[in-house]
């Protein structure tokens, strides 16, 4: 199937990164909302820990939901759901209703990307889809640096709640979109899918290591989200507003890897892109160890490695999340839940065993970020030479859907 053939007007190029940007117009636009809510209603802290863990757990039953009856009822009930939640939140009157409630936006969210992600699959042949997702990533890139900005002026401008209001308006416009716009991409067959189509999914060599690709480069990356900011303003001393040009600058290197990704893609095979990439994981947190170990002080070596490593994450989601549903489009909602949920798992785990090496005092620098970092990029590399040219035409370019 084509990416035109479910079209009713708005392309699906467009329709991809507006989908995948409600990801960060639900996270990054409401972290400068936190201290806000804090003063008014209470520590707000619990209604992001709900929201992460309702979006990572939600994944699970959407996926098959989306297999049996079919994208766009999912999506378009996705949508509405998180409109509805983000106006439940800018009306709470406290902070029960506003965790009640970020925890359904968390649950919807979940729909939401795991319909855009299958539905990439059924338009396009598995070759294609690494592509495609990239140009939807590069999307989310652009999304992902503004947020965050128009959040802090919202909330400095008209308070935190017109936040969570403007979040709606985002989804209800969407909603409107994929109305006129999503036609259902679900392949006829998926509706029948046996019940143990998930046994099937996981007996797929080929999920098992494209999911691994995803999980890993995510995991390194949600541990810098996690501790970077002890790192730099706990221990090196930079001012909070300082602090805020670095994932600012992550995004930027981000939406350059994106596009980066496209290009290798149009001369290699997914794989080798991927090995290349595996290359720039590993040397990012490279640089940042041998930064802890000569000069610990410095910034200079974390914020190279960062961007080092934020190249190679680039790579690696758009061809880890198509590389995952390659060869299940009969089970493309089950394979991208499953492969979200893993990314969301690995990321947790690796998060609070590195949280636990942080004391007080900070004895160990910067370590306790730097060191799930390379170890990320380690298994990016085994993985990329030892695990994906083994798959069954790994380096072919050219197929069905």
């Amino acid at each position: 199937m084509s990416g035109a053939a479910a079209q009713r007007g708005i392309p699906f190029a467009l329709l991809l990164p507006l989908l995948l940007a409600a990801q960060p117009v639900a996270t990054d636009s409401y972290l400068p909302a936190l201290p806000a809510i804090a003063r008014e209603l209470g520590s707000a802290s619990a209604s992001l820990t709900v929201f992460v863990l309702a979006f990572g757990f939600g994944q699970l039953p959407c996926g098959p939901l989306s297999d049996r009856f079919g994208r766009r009822p999912v999506l378009l009930t996705g949508l509405a759901c998180y409109a509805f939640a983000a106006l439940g939140c800018a009306l709470a009157p406290g902070i029960p209703m506003l965790v009640a409630c970020r925890a359904l936006q968390g649950f919807s969210m979940a729909a939401i990307l795991v319909c855009a992600r299958a539905a990439v699959r059924d338009l396009y042949p598995a070759h294609e889809g690494p592509h495609v997702m990239a140009r939807g990533l590069t999307g989310l890139g652009v999304v992902g640096l503004c947020a965050p900005v128009l959040g802090a002026f919202a909330v400095q401008g008209a308070g935190w709640r017109w936040v969570l209001g403007g979040m709606a308006v985002y989804a209800f416009v969407l909603w409107a979109l994929c109305l006129r716009g999503f036609a259902e991409t679900r392949i006829v067959a998926a509706a029948s899918a046996p019940r143990g189509s998930v046994r099937a999914v996981f007996a797929s060599r080929s999920f098992r290591a494209w999911s691994s690709v995803a999980a890993s480069t995510y995991g390194g990356l949600f541990c810098f989200l996690l501790l970077s900011p002890m790192v730099y303003i706990s221990y090196l001393g930079f001012s909070p507003a300082l602090y805020g040009w670095i994932p600012a600058g992550g995004s930027l290197v981000y939406i350059f890897s994106t596009t980066l990704c496209r290009r290798l893609l149009t001369r290699h095979d997914a794989v080798r892109t991927v090995q290349m990439g595996s290359l720039l994981s590993l040397a990012g947190p490279l640089v940042q160890a041998l930064g802890c170990w000569l000069a610990p002080l410095s910034a200079w070596p974390l914020l190279l490695g960062h961007a080092i490593y934020c190249i190679g994450h680039g790579i690696h989601q758009p061809c880890g999340q198509a590389g995952a549903v390659g060869e299940l489009p009969h089970l493309a909602g089950r394979a991208v839940s499953w492969s979200g949920f893993g990314m969301m798992a690995v990321a947790f785990v690796l998060g609070q065993i590195a949280a636990s090496f942080v004391d007080p005092a900070l004895s160990h620098g910067a370590w306790p970020m730097v060191a799930p970092m390379v170890l990320a990029g380690v298994v990016l590399v085994l993985i990329a030479f030892a695990w994906l040219p083994r798959l069954p035409q790994a380096h072919q370019r050219k197929e069905t859907p």
